[in-house]
């Protein structure tokens, strides 16, 4: 029987059970062996796997996170991890591997093609939703929906205190999550990693609200935005194996310096990993089911190197090295249409 290795890597978030669940099913149907690798490719450098079959995936689909857990695990960080996961690989003699994850996890997939282990599916997963070639990552919406829910909550506190709140969410590179939930919850200002703070222009917009009679605002800023100074903040300067930073604390920054320059209370609340744990929504669950499905369809048709991506309504495949090239920041237009409720 021809087997299929499948791996998580990267944060966790909401679908990645219904992508493995998906790739069980379609798999034992086509019939392949299903192998989990565990905790991403550090399972495949420790050779730590998993059986999967249709008892241990059946009812994980509301579920969040992942049955096979996952690390931020870089085998290109050091030659002999990077042996140890080929040699595991041979000897575990998968016919293919299916690896589910963001930029970082399919750089991998990318660099492992190209040194000769080229029979891999990606499937693309992350909150950020910044990975190029596809429309939406799964993941994304639901922490979409987790934030909006947030900033609608926060709307009431601040008006009920006239505060101004600054909501701090998740995003480094990209602010699609402060986009979207920012449009959704009706936020009065936004602010994203693709455009410096000007911190001025901020407490214009809300002094502007105030002359209007309104005495709260709430600010959604993601964790990866800048000042025009150029740095981010950080919780620590110690980086991950992929060379990543820990972010976060610019909202409290932020805080104090509209508090400073507009006179208003202001308070901060840091929704942090909130918005990638819980139940998936019906989209991610259905989203990730169909990436699920696919991934197993490249493999039995032996389109190996390619990414499974969403383009409207259709599951289509793209080469795993371009959607892997550059990320996918916030369309400049739907941010225009955010600016116009700002202030």
């Amino acid at each position: 029987m021809k087997k299929i290795g499948v791996l998580t890597g990267g944060g966790d978030c909401p679908g990645l059970n219904p992508v493995i669940r998906a790739v069980v099913r379609k798999g034992i149907n086509e019939g392949y062996e299903i192998v989990g690798i565990k905790n991403g490719w550090k399972g495949l450098i420790e050779n730590d796997t998993m059986p999967l079959t249709l008892e241990n995936v059946s009812g994980i689909l509301p579920k969040g996170g992942t049955i096979l857990g996952t690390s931020r695990t870089n085998p290109y960080k050091k030659p002999e991890d990077l042996q140890k996961l080929k040699d595991n690989y041979i000897q575990l003699d998968l016919d293919a591997l299916i690896a589910i994850g963001g930029e970082d996890t399919l750089g991998v997939a990318s660099k492992l093609i190209n040194d000769g282990i080229t029979n891999i599916v990606g499937v693309p997963k992350t909150i950020d939703n910044d990975l190029s070639c596809t429309d939406y990552t799964f993941g994304f919406d639901t922490a979409i929906n987790i934030a909006m829910e947030c900033i609608d909550r926060l709307h009431t506190t601040a008006e009920s205190h006239h505060r101004i709140i600054v909501v701090e969410v998740m995003g480094r590179h990209a602010g699609w999550i402060a986009t979207e939930a920012g449009i959704a919850g009706g936020a009065d200002i936004i602010l994203i990693p693709e455009l410096p703070i000007d911190i001025d222009e901020v407490c214009n917009l809300i002094k502007r609200r105030h002359s209007r009679g309104k005495t709260f605002s709430i600010v959604v800023v993601a964790e990866g935005a800048q000042f025009k100074e150029g740095t981010f903040v950080v919780q620590d300067k110690k980086t991950d194996e992929f060379g990543h930073v820990r972010l976060g604390g610019v909202g409290e920054i932020l805080a104090q310096e509209i508090e400073k320059r507009t006179g208003y209370e202001t308070r901060v609340s840091v929704l942090g990993h909130i918005q990638r744990g819980g139940s998936p929504t019906a989209f991610d669950r259905i989203l990730g089911t169909r990436f699920g499905v696919k991934a197993v369809e490249l493999i039995k048709d032996k389109k190996f190197g390619r990414m499974v991506a969403l383009s409207g309504n259709k599951i289509i495949d793209v080469p795993i090295e371009e959607a892997t090239k550059v990320l996918k920041t916030v369309d400049m237009d739907l941010y225009e249409i955010a600016k116009v409720f700002f202030g």
